[in-house]
Formats: C-alpha cells, sequence, structure tokens
C-alpha cells in the first residue's frame, strides 16, 4: 500500500510541526515504503542502493555536507537526488532551504517541507507515522467501546441495539470509540486497532432520538480515538440463536490474519445486554489472566466422572 505526500503532511503536520516550503503541486507524489531514508551516500556520488522510493530527510550532517560543497557541484548533486523520482524531501532543524533545492522542486514537481525537530526524533516520529498509515486496513460493520482496558466490538443486523448498549455502557463510565462502523488496521502479526471514521468520531446515532455528541454529555472521558481489538461480540435476535451451539466452546474470529475471541449473544425482551456484554468483558479479562471459569468447570467435570467410572 502507497501513501501519497498530501496523506503524510495532513497526518504528520500537528505531530512533528511539518511547514510546507515549496512544491505543493507535488502532493500525489506517492511514498511507497514506510522506512525513513538520509540520503548521504546519494549526495555523495553513489547512488546504486538509493532507497528513492522513500521520504527523504537531510539532517545537520547532510546540509552541512552540501554547504561545504562549491556552488557547481553541489548543485550537480542536488540534481542527482531530485532526478531519482524521489517523493519528497524533509529539511528538519529548520536549516536554511538552498537556493538550488528551491529550484530543483520547481523543476522536477518534487515538495519540499522542514521541521523545527531533531533529525533522529523526526525519523522516529515519521516512520510510526507512515508505518499506521500503509497498515493493512478494513471496515468492520459494529460499534466500538473500551471496557476497562478491553476494546470490544458489537456487531448485529440493524436495529438490533448496538448503539442503545453502547449509550448504556458510555452511562457507567465506560468510552465510545467507533459507531456503527469502525475501522481497523494491523499494527502487528498479533495486535487489530480500531477506531472510528472521522465525519462520525464521538457520536452516536439513537433511534427516536437522532445524532448525539458523546463527550458534550458525558465529558472527554467518554471517548477513545483508537483502540486495540479484544473481542468481538455478534448480538442474534433469539429466535436465530436457538439453533447454535453452546457457548462453552470458545470461538475466534479472523480479521486481516489476526485471530479475535468471538461471542454470539442472544438478544431478547427483558434482557438487560450492557450488563451481559459487560460480564463478557470482564470475561474475557480473567481469561487474559489466566482464570477460565468454563474450562476449570470443565475439567472438574471430567474429574467427578472419571471418579464415578472408578468407583462403578
Amino acid at each position: 500500500m502507497s501513501v501519497t505526500v498530501g496523506q503524510f503532511y495532513e497526518a504528520a503536520k500537528s505531530k512533528v510541526d511539518l511547514e510546507w516550503v515549496t512544491g505543493e503541486g507535488g502532493l500525489s507524489r506517492t511514498i511507497i515504503e514506510p522506512a525513513i531514508n538520509r540520503p548521504g551516500l546519494a549526495l555523495a556520488g553513489y547512488t546504486r542502493h538509493f532507497a528513492f522510493r522513500r521520504l527523504q530527510v537531510l539532517g545537520m550532517a547532510e546540509m552541512d555536507y552540501l554547504l561545504r560543497m562549491a556552488s557547481d557541484r553541489r548543485r550537480a548533486s542536488l540534481r542527482e537526488l531530485f532526478s531519482r523520482r524521489i517523493p519528497c524531501l524533509v529539511i528538519s532543524r529548520n536549516r536554511k532551504v538552498f537556493p538550488e533545492i528551491l529550484a530543483l522542486s520547481d523543476e522536477f514537481q518534487v515538495p519540499v517541507m522542514k521541521t523545527p525537530m531533531v533529525t533522529g526524533a523526526f525519523i522516529n516520529a515519521a516512520t510510526i507515522i507512515m508505518e499506521n498509515l500503509m497498515a493493512p486496513r478494513m471496515t468492520l460493520q459494529g460499534t466500538m467501546v473500551d471496557i476497562l482496558g478491553i476494546g470490544v466490538v458489537m456487531e448485529g443486523k440493524p436495529r438490533i441495539g448496538k448503539s442503545e448498549v453502547a449509550l448504556a455502557l458510555v452511562e457507567r463510565g465506560y468510552s465510545l470509540v467507533s459507531d456503527d462502523v469502525t475501522v481497523l488496521r494491523r499494527t502487528d502479526d498479533r495486535t487489530l486497532v480500531g477506531s472510528s471514521m472521522p465525519i462520525t468520531r464521538y457520536h452516536l446515532e439513537l433511534r427516536g432520538l437522532g445524532i448525539i455528541h458523546v463527550p458534550s454529555l458525558f465529558g472527554v472521558a467518554s471517548v477513545r480515538e483508537e483502540k486495540e481489538l479484544d473481542l468481538i461480540v455478534t448480538l442474534l435476535r433469539i429466535e436465530e440463536f436457538a439453533d447454535m451451539e453452546s457457548g462453552l466452546t470458545p470461538k475466534t474470529r479472523e480479521l486481516l490474519g489476526v485471530r479475535i475471541p468471538h461471542l454470539v449473544i442472544p438478544v431478547a425482551p427483558g434482557r438487560e445486554m450492557a450488563n451481559i456484554i459487560e460480564v463478557a468483558t470482564l470475561n474475557e479479562k480473567l481469561k487474559r489472566l489466566g482464570h477460565d471459569a468454563a474450562k476449570e468447570l470443565d475439567e472438574k467435570l471430567m474429574s467427578v466422572m472419571a471418579k464415578g467410572k472408578v468407583n462403578t
């Protein structure tokens, strides 16, 4: 997955104090690799293994190296860099931009930006931003809440009550992550992170009431921008649940190559779904601490049955 320079700038400008210098016409240029490159060897003339697909950063060492060059050699060195179709160039420490860089940016339509950050700190922050932007993603029809540090997505058919359950959980002090549609991204082989669509962030839709802005009613602690996904809960009407297997057998669901614990819970008039999902989440947290009630009960039953067979 590639990222445009414009997407990187929007994601990074407030986090690393990124500022445009020139080359706004190159916003659509693509960054293909998430790693960040310092083109010191390329500036010195060795371009055989030059990582031109990456965002390029000129730090204090590179800028001092260019400053000590004769102007014609500096122009030739920078031309070689820009001609390699680099996506963009970032100058750290707010160093003064050479006129040759401005001219080549206009010629090759390569965006140039700068940041006051120290080069190493910028590279670390930019790498995280790029990895997040390039992470595999998918959308899931469901509402996500954070219950005691456990990220729970509730899914089910329309009008089954996902948003109403989320509201009841928020009233109990838990946090809303997303309503109706959850965006999932894989950060590593074992972790999915859920967030909301930007346009619906912090909002909840309730039938008969409309749209509410959750932090305005319940405070800033009632929402989260993102949360790791730890549990998927599928809500089914009681008549659809009748023919399903017992919930004693642990189930998982695979999303983006990551297996997530999965529960199917029946919905019926009079059932307090917020209580049930809260208990299901607490039970999942206990499992993570090594205490599995269903497994322990099964082991006790097997032990009793074994003793009964011995006695007979």
